[in-house]
């Protein structure tokens, strides 16, 4: 708006302040819901944030009077003003506003009908998923009951009957989980600018899991349906092996007599076509092999499963036969070929047969050493463990043959004579026929010892290879069982994990609880530690035991170990982020206070946690607030007031009402401090300690008046406050001692219940307090008017001589009790008076008089009333008297009595009696009998008599020594004690007396002036810094902004009087002669000084860094001369 329209219109200011605050709260009311998400599904998270919307919206209705009162301003300062362009202003702003008030219920409205329906269709959803998991968990049991296949026709049938009404069940059950589906996605649909990822999770392992489960009951149905074929066709396939048996043994019966006839060698075509025919038997044999091989194992299997029946008896006793059947066979085939070879030529056959075994048994090494190496996972060592079962058989099968040929190159060479041999062993012809012999038979002995080293080799390497297999197929079902728990370990908590909300989308009060579920999280994963650890270890076993691992397994593990690695780090700095969270934006942090400023402005905080504020339009930082800055230049407007005590009165209760500081009881400022326990006064306070316990009072005054108080905007603006009173320096602390006396001081409470608290705060245990306690508390008071620029107007910011006073009311004891003090306070001592009056001002608001300003002619008076002594019926009210205005006829040196309460009837009399007796007194009486309306202490200068004093009897005493002719004394800093034996030992002890006797005076003054001097250099150092600091920051930045009146005050001076108060509440304590004395005159040096200070600060400031070392070179020189002046003056009185 611009600034000549609010000068032409000063009304608009107030408007557009209001009209911008209550913008402000709705555009940040807006952001916040916008910005506002919750996890779907989750229905606690729903519910609270349907109280807060329900809240939020019950905020929104409560300042709809608000809104009220600005449209109807709005309405009054349009009838009011003529100027069309500020009527336009006013109606668009009303506009604005309203359109933006009903957007913002909109969308709250609207947010609110959103939770609604989301958690109604989450609680469908949650009932669904329930209702889901519970029929998985049902299909997941029936399959871990079905752990080993039944080989009974039976149990198998029993089996595949309940196989069939699992696939039924499901089929039915499908519509659950397609229930269950159908609203998570409704869910994810519907409401996807909130955090869905919990539903998404959720439904895809449901949707996993029941995958599997149709997976597993498929394949189950498929292998009871195969098992039940093998069964019924076993009976059928094993009577008719049985059956070729028969067969097959009957022809081998018939070989076998053909091969023992006699003359069977001579005929060697009858020995041919017998070769033949045991050739076809023995090819049907190896036919016939497998076929044995399985009825066998499917036999085996059957009679596990019918143990202990009479079916079993009955089937191994079938078994047994077509076992016996077969080995019988078997050899009656191996004797018949023995018979044969040993019927023509048989070394040679021998031989042959011998050399057949032997390639054999070395083809069968070289493929056993191809089965290595072991495989790296369980399905392919289980498939090396199938091939080796077939390689056994295929042994076991071939063990008869060799046994039969070694039995049979045995018996032939056992019973074979030489001439035999010779006979048969007809090369080479030059060899005699014994050494024929001989050769025949090594070649056969040596032949057969290589068949069977190779055999006894063979089997002893499948036997260790078996053995491999094994131990391998156990250590790799150890490690897939451990995998899999482990797996299904880390996708529980990687389902927790994934259902995290990014720390930044979290609610503030939610921190701590998400902390504590990680943590707790943190303690369920730590034992799966043991299970990688036990994982890893397996790995390593099988590779000390030569077993490399698959690429699969090797994928897993190292998936395993990096899922676990990423979670433990996920956990680790999720901890950490919520712990930074809560540390920077929890209770215990200021990111609240954030919201305190709006745009451009920006809250940032320095090192040392003391606040600053940015201005991103001017692109500059203040240590003050934006509203505490235009609180100060508000109070500018009160700088009219004439009398010091009344205009700084009048500031702190713009100041305590600006603060909230009026609604708050001492009983609550009280729990505030015990509850933070602050009971060590002497103790600093950070900023942090500051701000919660500010946050403490707040939200226990926006609980009682939740209208008023605004919780981030009064921290924020009093913690401003205290640090401008108690660290000018902003070092990020203050004594406790401090702060209480800043917010007891401004608090709403009894006068003398303040001055009790306070009084307690600096008293012993035994209730005494001494001149040291006594000047802390002091000190820190005056701070208070010493900020808004008054304190020269209550003896300066030297609370020595306000100390002095008091211990003199009280007789000058060395302590003093709470009763003296409270009754010295009630004098109102010079330093200390602000404080009543600023009571005064408080219950002088409200207060309305039927009485006329005989002035302004304002009729009722409003606030507080002042009522002539001197003439009847003469009354002003304080807008007038505060501005010195009188009417024709009366003196501001005239008696008056203020109230701040309307008049009683006793009262009226009273003041009556008063006026009658003053009409008789003259001018001269007036002046004779002055009278303060506060208890005077010392001014600044006269705080230094204390020294002075000292320094003189000093003086004195030396100049007595010297007189007497005795050796001069040392200065006090460097006095020692003399010997007992000293002749002038009476003298000095005398005078050390007197010395002791400001000792004590001296500590206290001396602790208050380190404390003040440390203030000083904290305010010399900031200055320094100001004035090395760029031309761009010159201006604000680092600087304290304090009251605008400290440059622009009146000097006390110029008033003509200080009020002593009269009236309905304090009528007790003063007597008749209650008037107003007139100040000293100022002297003409001080009057040029002044007048050199003035001239020292133009109106028109510089900008740059030369300036304002100009600007302290010129202050420099004005505070010579001033003191030069005050010490000509002090040394001429």
């Amino acid at each position: 708006m611009p600034s000549s329209l609010l000068l032409e219109v000063p009304a608009l200011a107030d408007f557009n302040r209001a009209w911008t605050e209550l913008t402000d709260w709705l555009s940040l009311l807006d952001r916040v819901i916008k910005s506002q998400r919750v996890m779907v599904g989750d229905l606690e998270d729903i519910n609270e944030m349907i109280i807060k919307q329900k809240a939020t919206l019950q905020d929104l209705e409560q300042r709809r009077p608000q809104l009220e009162e600005l449209i109807t301003a709005a309405q009054n300062l349009k009838n009011k003003t003529s100027n069309q362009e500020a009527r336009t202003i006013i109606t668009d702003r009303i506009e604005r506003i309203q359109s933006q008030w009903d957007e913002v219920q909109e969308h709250l409205q609207n947010r609110r009908q959103q939770l609604n329906e989301m958690l109604k269709d989450s609680t469908q959803w949650l009932e669904a998923k329930e209702e889901a998991e519970q029929v998985l968990g049902q299909a997941r049991a029936k399959l871990e009951s079905w752990k080993e296949t039944p080989y009974t026709m039976d149990a198998i049938q029993k089996k595949i009957t309940e196989t069939k009404q699992l696939a039924k069940d499901l089929r039915q059950w499908q519509i659950n989980v397609d229930v269950a589906n159908d609203l998570a996605l409704k869910l994810l649909r519907d409401y996807s600018s909130d955090d869905t990822r919990k539903v998404h999770m959720i439904t895809e392992n449901i949707n996993a899991s029941w995958a599997s489960i149709h997976k597993r009951v498929s394949e189950r149905e498929a292998a009871l349906e195969e098992t039940h074929r093998l069964l019924q066709q076993f009976p059928l396939d094993l009577e008719k092996f049985l059956a070729w048996l028969t067969e097959a043994e009957t022809t081998a019966n018939v070989l076998q007599d053909a091969t023992h006839k006699e003359r069977l060698l001579e005929d060697s075509k009858g020995v041919r076509e017998l070769m033949k025919q045991w050739q076809d038997l023995q090819g049907e044999i190896e036919a016939h092999t497998d076929i044995y091989h399985n009825l066998d194992e499917n036999g085996q299997k059957v009679l596990r499963s019918l143990e202990g029946s009479d079916d079993a008896a009955l089937l191994q006793r079938r078994l047994d036969t077509m076992n016996f059947k077969w080995r019988e066979l078997r050899k009656k085939s191996l004797n018949i070929r023995s018979h044969l070879e040993a019927s023509s030529d048989q070394w040679k056959r021998l031989h042959l047969s011998l050399q057949e075994l032997l390639v054999w048994l070395q083809l069968k090494d070289d493929e056993l050493s191809r089965q290595a190496p072991m495989g790296g996972d369980f399905p392919a060592v289980q498939k090396q463990n199938d091939v080796h079962r077939a390689f056994k058989r295929e042994l076991k099968t071939k063990e008869p043959v060799i046994m039969s040929t070694l039995e049979t190159v045995r018996i032939f060479l056992t019973e074979q004579p030489l001439e035999g041999l010779e006979k048969l062993y007809q090369e080479p012809r030059e060899l005699p026929p014994e050494e024929r012999a001989q050769n025949v038979t090594r070649l056969l002995r040596k032949q057969a010892e290589e068949v069977n080293t190779e055999w006894e080799k063979l089997n002893l390497h499948s036997a260790d290879w078996q053995r491999k297999i094994d131990e391998a197929l156990e250590r790799l079902q150890e490690l897939q069982e451990a995998t899999d728990e482990l797996d299904l370990k880390l996708r529980q908590a990687e389902v927790i994990k994934g259902s995290w909300q990014p720390v930044g989308d979290l609610l503030i009060d939610s921190l701590q609880d998400h902390l504590e579920k990680v943590k707790v999280l943190r303690g369920e994963i730590t034992p799966l530690k043991e299970n990688v650890s036990y994982v890893n270890d397996l790995a390593r076993q099988l590779t000390t035991l030569g077993i490399q691992l698959s690429p699969y397994n090797l994928n897993t593990l190292e998936d395993l170990n990096t899922r676990w690695k990423l979670l433990q780090v996920a956990v680790e700095d999720r901890i950490r982020q919520l712990h930074e969270a809560h540390r920077d934006f929890g209770p215990a942090s200021q990111h609240f206070l954030s919201t305190s400023v709006q745009g451009p402005w920006e809250r940032a905080i320095s090192p040392n946690k003391v606040p600053y504020y940015i201005n991103h339009e001017t692109q500059t930082t203040c240590w003050d607030h934006p509203k505490m800055t235009e609180l100060y230049q508000s109070l500018a407007d009160l700088n009219n007031v004439r009398f010091s005590a009344y205009r700084t009165a009048m500031k702190l209760r713009r100041l305590q009402k600006a603060l909230c500081l009026d609604l708050l009881s001492l009983s609550a400022a009280c729990d505030a401090l015990d509850q933070h326990n602050l009971k060590q006064n002497d103790q600093p306070m950070d900023i942090l300690q500051v701000i919660n316990c500010l946050t403490t009072i707040y939200d226990r005054l926006e609980q009682e008046h939740n209208n008023l108080v605004n919780v981030p905007l009064c921290v924020d603006m009093c913690l401003n406050w205290l640090l401008n009173v108690y660290d000018t320096g902003r070092t990020g602390r203050i004594r406790v001692l401090s702060f209480k006396t800043g917010i007891i001081s401004l608090c709403k409470a009894h006068l003398e219940d303040k001055y009790r608290y306070l009084f307690k705060q600096v008293a012993s245990s035994t209730g005494f307090c001494d001149q040291r306690r006594l000047g802390l508390l002091l000190h820190d008071s005056i701070q208070i008017p010493r900020q808004l620029g008054e304190v020269a107007s209550f003896g300066g910011s030297n609370i020595e001589p306000s100390v002095r006073s008091c211990f003199q009311f009280a007789n000058n004891k060395p302590e003093i009790e709470a009763a003296l003090f409270l009754d010295w306070m009630r004098l109102e001592p010079q330093s200390m008076v602000w404080l009543p009056v600023l009571h005064r001002v408080a219950a002088a608001e409200t207060a309305k008089h039927q009485a006329k300003c005989n002035i302004c002619k304002e009729c009722p008076i409003i606030g507080f009333r002042y009522r002539s002594l001197k003439h009847f019926n003469y009354d002003i009210c304080q807008s007038c008297f505060f501005s010195g205005r009188v009417a024709k006829g009366h003196k501001m040196h005239y008696p008056m009595v203020e109230y701040c309460t309307p008049t009683t009837s006793g009262e009226d009399v009273r003041d009556f009696a008063k006026v009658l007796k003053n009409k008789f007194r003259t001018k001269r009486y007036f002046a004779k009998h002055p009278r303060m309306g506060y208890l005077p202490v010392q001014t600044v200068l006269e705080g230094d008599n204390m020294e002075t004093n000292l320094q003189a009897e000093y003086d004195r005493l030396k100049q007595q020594h010297e007189h007497k002719g005795l050796s001069p004394l040392p200065s006090p800093p460097e006095m020692m004690p003399t010997s007992p034996q000293s002749p002038r030992d009476a003298e000095l002890i005398a005078e050390a007396k007197l010395l002791r006797q400001h000792k004590g005076r001296l500590e206290a003054r001396m602790q208050i002036l380190e404390d003040h001097n440390k203030q000083l250099e904290s305010q010399l150092q900031r200055l320094r810094q100001l004035l090395e600091q760029p031309q761009a920051e010159a201006k604000v930045n680092g600087t304290t902004v304090s009251s605008p009146s400290t440059s622009l005050q009146r000097s006390d001076s110029s008033q003509p009087m200080l009020l002593r108060v009269v009236g309905s509440q304090t009528s007790e304590s003063m007597g008749e002669e209650d008037l107003l004395s007139p100040p000293q005159d100022t002297s003409t040096g001080l009057e040029e000084v002044m007048e050199q200070l003035n001239n020292s600060f133009p109106s028109s400031r510089g900008h740059n860094v030369g300036s304002l070392f100009h600007l302290a070179d010129d202050l420099g020189r004005a505070m010579e001369s001033l003191v030069s002046v005050m010490t000509d003056e002090e040394g001429a009185e």
